[in-house]
């Protein structure tokens, strides 16, 4: 698998630059109290440089202050480096005041030439900022770079640095060294010395190469400022895979002796970049593309053998809906195996509550195979079953314990692992050992449908959805964020990474940690609760956005603009009520935060122009490079229900070219609301999805299942939707088959109200209603076989109409 990875990028070679920044003068600022002018300070962010955050002196009492100070940058051509210049007002009292921010794409300075520029701070006034820029090439150091033209992967090196426990002077026992690279993925270490321990462990820190990052060492408890007890050591001293030793002085007595050693990180990536999909699900799709033609040519009668070219891909999607979900989906899937069409499906996606009957299918390799009696009398247990147990102190108990390895391991514990912990004691009969990768003896012959979760990854403080929100998809093979094109191997999913290099490997996390992640509910902030209730966000923007404009517009600084590179943009932060608001409403108290396997890797300068990252464009922040995620420690993954209450996202991606979508939609209300935002996000996104054209009567009467198609877009997928309706069911037990009087109280599902038994708070149902809600979701597909039946057809036809047009 792992040979399998570095597919779908190519390597580059990158000229460095040395970029200069001298910060001139600010003039006209306006006095920042009743008392004085501004103490101020400008501070430089370039985080594709270096992790530092660079200031000028602070000069007080004025409303020009004049600088002169010049900061050095050695940048990477093909990086998108985007800087932040921020103007602060310094205050010994309070917390400093954040007064402006320009945004500025250093690529716009020429090679070779100083770039004098005014930044306006305030378009309505005379404040401003000089700065000048100075841009030269370094000829003999480019840099080899991977990328999929969206992500960059930076050559890294690796510094180990250890103790001979033999070696340690007895004035050292028991203390604890404090190692420092600021410009490192690890940025602190410590070597604690304790006398106790047969082993002290080494540090590693991992640093981009071309940073020429410093090793700072001391003693805990001295100054670090004093330089008598302060090593410093530049990796570039060092030599590449040698062990060399420091002393780190500290008197009196001897000094104690470091072992350094730095070695260069392979190329091989750990991260897959590219949109195509991986080996292992183009080996499956063969596999089961196989088993499709033989269900179809057996459902539907044919005279002879389909072609590879004529099988159409078949995919279900599923909503979520908690225990409500679960069950439908049960009754869905037992549908589609006594019409014999399980079989021709190909892709099931899930989200939140349709996940956990996924997760507990695929322990059984064979699942579709089979029966389904078995699984879903399990299930019918797990729901009708009392959930006290699940808050019985000693289950409490077992939870703490679980999660404290967990934390031990190296994993960020969080609420949604209790969440999971919660789900795994209430539906499944004991602990259950199940991983993700697990589900792939699932897939090896094509056996069953491939299974695809979503969720979606948001900011965890600052921003809400309507902001930010990329997808997030899991499979047996791989967890990737589709919008960068970057995968990693799903056992890996937890583990921590680094410029596209794993570098620290945890335990894969059981499948009860993934089913509360992909059905967390309660990392909603207030800004989400207002969206969703009252479906507008508009009244609560001046709170919770900064002020932004586009300085390029400005005539002076347009004469200057290049003509590639991101608008210069000046933001205008919020005062300290707004600021206060903004808090409020859009921080997570509860949160999960999973470790970021895409931290590190930088954004090419071409991101933009790449149709897969634009594709997937769900957020605001797209012109903001700096707050994408690849410049986050760790990702904050909920349940997309968030944005989007289904799972169509992993069907559209293009690579797949699914055909045909049986979209089951399990929520009480809002039937259509699932295509529709589907259709409206697909709109922006500009990808092919057919109109959701429904009449007043469909609306207020929806039928069982509903077509959608686009006959003018033939890469549009044919969308088949089953909402969650009670129909033609109450008179009927069975297609064509007509209750008795007796039977019809069984044909009474109760789907409205706040006192409906499947409301999403509903974790448990009494037997009838399980059986109630499973029979429907079962016949409702059943009562459509003529619909999905000639849907199939088309999509054969159509298959072999394109191939003969294409060979015309």
């Amino acid at each position: 698998m792992a040979e399998k990875l570095i597919t779908n990028i190519y390597q580059e070679e990158s000229a460095i630059h040395m970029l200069s920044v001298k910060v001139v003068q600010a003039r006209n600022i306006p006095w920042a109290d009743w008392m004085s002018n501004a103490d101020c300070y400008v501070s430089i962010w370039l985080p594709t440089c270096t992790n530092r955050v660079l200031k000028t002196k602070t000069l007080s009492n004025t409303s020009d202050p004049k600088w002169d100070e010049t900061f050095h940058f050695k940048i990477c051509e093909k990086v998108q480096n985007l800087m932040h210049l921020s103007l602060h007002d310094e205050d010994v009292v309070s917390k400093n005041d954040l007064l402006y921010t320009v945004v500025f794409d250093v690529g716009k300075v020429p090679i070779g030439e100083t770039m004098k520029t005014t930044f306006p701070l305030n378009p309505e006034g005379k404040e401003s900022l000089d700065v000048e820029f100075t841009r030269k090439t370094l000829p003999a150091h480019p840099e080899k770079i991977l990328t999929n033209s969206v992500l960059v992967s930076r050559s890294v090196s690796c510094l180990d640095v250890s103790v001979d426990k033999q070696k340690i002077p007895e004035h050292f026992q028991g203390k604890t060294i404090v190692l420092t690279v600021e410009d490192s993925c690890e940025k602190n270490n410590e070597l604690v010395l304790d006398p106790g321990s047969d082993h002290i462990d080494p540090c590693t820190f991992h640093c981009i190469r071309k940073w020429d990052p410093e090793l700072t060492v001391h003693l805990e408890g001295t100054n670090a400022e004093d330089a008598d007890g302060l090593t410093k050591v530049p990796f570039n001293s060092l030599s590449v895979g040698k062990e060399e030793r420091i002393e780190l002085p500290a008197p009196p007595g001897r000094s104690l002796e470091l072992n350094l050693k730095v070695e260069e990180c392979t190329d091989k990536l750990d991260v897959r970049l590219g949109y195509d999909l991986c080996e292992d699900e183009k080996i499956f799709l063969q596999n089961r593309s196989k088993m499709v033609a033989a269900a179809l040519k057996k459902v539907l009668k044919l005279d002879r053998d389909l072609e590879d070219h004529e099988v159409p891909v078949i995919a279900v999607t599923t909503t979520g809906g908690g225990t409500r979900a679960m069950t439908s989906l049960y009754g869905t899937l037992s549908g589609l195996k006594k019409m014999n069409l399980l079989d021709a499906v190909s892709y099931i996606t899930g989200a939140s509550g349709s996940t956990w009957c996924m997760s507990k299918l695929y322990e059984d390799p064979d699942w579709s195979q089979k029966d389904l009696t078995k699984p879903i009398k399990e299930a019918r247990k797990s729901v009708t079953d009392s959930k006290r147990s699940a808050f019985s102190l000693d289950r409490l108990s077992f939870y703490r314990e679980e999660m404290e390895k967990r934390a031990k391991m190296g994993y960020k514990a969080s609420f949604t692992d209790l969440w999971g912990l919660l789900l795994e004691s209430m539906y499944h009969d004991g602990l259950n050992d199940t991983k993700l990768s697990d589900q792939r003896k699932a897939l090896n012959h094509g056996q069953n449908p491939l299974p695809l979760c979503l969720a979606m990854n948001v900011k965890d403080i600052e921003k809400t959805t309507l902001d930010f929100k990329e997808w997030c998809e899991f499979s047996p093979y791989e967890v990737g964020l589709l919008k960068y094109g970057a995968f990693i191997r799903a056992e890996d999913f937890g583990s921590q990474f680094f410029m596209g290099r794993l570098t620290k490997r945890l335990p894969e996390s059981r499948l009860c940690y993934l089913q509360g992640l992909w059905s967390n509910i309660f990392s909603i902030n207030l800004m989400d609760a207002w969206v969703a209730a009252v479906s507008s966000e508009h009244f609560w923007y001046r709170f919770t956005r900064d002020t932004v404009y586009n300085l390029d517009e400005e005539e002076f600084l347009a004469k200057k603009r290049a003509e590639s590179g991101l608008e210069t943009r000046l933001y205008e932060p919020t005062g300290v009520f707004s600021s206060t608001v903004k808090n409020i409403l859009t921080n997570r108290p509860i949160d999960g935060e999973h470790h970021n396997f895409v931290r590190g890797l930088q954004i090419h300068k071409d991101y933009a122009k790449q149709k897969g990252f634009n594709s997937f464009k769900d957020t605001q922040l797209d012109q903001s490079p700096n707050q994408l995620t690849p410049f986050t420690d760790d990702l904050c993954l909920v349940d997309s229900a968030y944005y989007i209450n289904a799972s169509f996202p992993s069907l559209l991606r293009e690579e797949r070219k699914v055909d045909i979508i049986l979209s089951f939609d399990y929520g009480l209300s809002g039937h259509f609301k699932s295509v529709e935002q589907t259709k409206s996000y697909c709109t922006n996104q500009k990808l092919p999805f057919p109109n959701i054209e429904l009449s007043d009567a469909d609306r207020e009467h929806p039928k069982e299942c509903h077509v959608f198609s686009d006959p003018e877009d033939p890469e549009a997928p044919v969308i088949l939707h089953f909402p969650l309706v009670n129909d033609s069911f109450k008179k009927y037990k069975a297609p064509g088959v007509s209750r008795s009087h007796q039977e019809l109280e069984d044909g009474v599902v109760h789907l409205n109200g706040m006192w409906s038994p499947y409301t999403l708070v509903k974790l448990t149902y009494s037997e009838r209603n399980f059986d109630k809600l499973l029979n429907l979701a079962e016949y409702n597909v059943m009562n459509s076989e003529e619909l999905i039946l000639q849907a199939l057809r088309d999509a054969i036809a159509h298959k072999q109409k394109s191939r003969n047009t294409g060979a015309n």
